[in-house]
């Protein structure tokens, strides 16, 4: 026997990029934005805060850009400075993996 009844579900219809507050709704339908996740634990100055930002791809590779110089400024002086480490490739986990299968 099927029974059916009707029933309310909450489905996300938009991401709105927390930095400039533009949709992350893209042309083939979905979605694309990173996340950037932090939850801080004990001893940490702000133990038991969590956050979870969603940013657009311009203002995600912006603030990559930010890092890398905040990289840059940091070791510029030090004695292990490796240039190969700020290159194209800096945070960069895998590339051309566009099922997310890491094939």
């Amino acid at each position: 026997m099927k029974i059916t009844e009707k029933i309310e579900v909450d489905t996300v219809t938009d991401v709105v990029c927390d930095v400039c507050q533009c949709s992350v709704r893209v042309a083939i339908g979905g979605f694309q934005f990173a996340t950037l996740h932090a939850h801080w634990g004990y001893g940490a100055k702000h133990d038991g805060e969590r956050y979870e930002l969603h940013i657009c791809e311009g203002c995600f590779f912006g603030t990559l850009a930010y890092l890398k110089q905040e990289r840059r400024i940091h070791n510029m002086f030090s004695e292990n400075d490796d240039k190969n480490e700020l290159s194209d490739s800096f945070g960069l986990v895998a590339a051309d993996d566009y099922f997310g299968d890491g094939a």
